[in-house]
């Protein structure tokens, strides 16, 4: 099995979501003796934001395209190879102001490309990047969950299902900003949804 972790948060210690994202990988490894793993800390390594010379890159035929242009490309291109090369995929995922970190959105906006991980078909979008398991582990200061307040799920839902990855499980710990005996609960009803997702 290979996994690949991702990594979303803005903090280097102290993550939640980095924190529930390494127990989910954790228990991948224990029950596939072998598995190898290949993490990417999003905010260590930033990925370039999409911007009008990513797009010029982009949409610029492969032979034709600068020097620099081949170099953006090429950054996206090791993101894409990495999350079709995995056959498990965890990300880590905070919410910041509602949503996601603006560190996931550029991943997510650097691993969608058309013709290569989507394509549009006579009734609408077909994801390209199908037989994944995935594991998102949600972390959040507040109470969120089922409410109208939560932008961050159904963002995080169409995205993975439009690239075809539509075998997705949700960790959640919510209520981390609430006092010290919220993180307690959160901590462990998180970790009971990581044992009940991972039998």
């Amino acid at each position: 099995m290979n996994i690949l972790q991702i990594n979303s948060s803005a903090r280097s210690t102290g993550s939640e979501s980095t924190r529930l994202a390494d127990a989910i990988v954790a228990r991948l490894q224990a029950a596939n003796p072998g598995a190898t793993v290949a993490r990417r800390d999003l905010a260590a390594t930033p990925h370039p934001l999409l911007d009008e010379a990513a797009l010029q890159a982009l949409f610029t035929p492969a032979d034709q395209r600068t020097t620099e242009q081949a170099a953006r490309v090429a950054l996206d291109d090791a993101l894409i190879a990495q999350v079709q090369a995995a056959d498990a995929i965890v990300i880590g995922s905070p919410m910041y102001n509602f949503g996601i970190t603006v560190q996931l959105k550029a991943w997510f906006d650097a691993i969608a490309r058309a013709g290569v991980t989507f394509k549009y078909g006579a009734t609408g979008p077909i994801g390209l990047v199908t037989g994944k398991k995935v594991y998102v582990a949600i972390a959040r200061g507040g109470l969120h969950r089922d409410g109208p307040s939560d932008t961050q799920l159904p963002h995080l839902k169409m995205f993975l299902s439009f690239l075809g990855m539509t075998d997705v499980q949700f960790v959640y710990a919510e209520g981390l900003g609430m006092g010290p005996e919220a993180v307690a609960k959160a901590q462990a009803q998180a970790d009971a949804d990581i044992n009940a997702v991972l039998v």
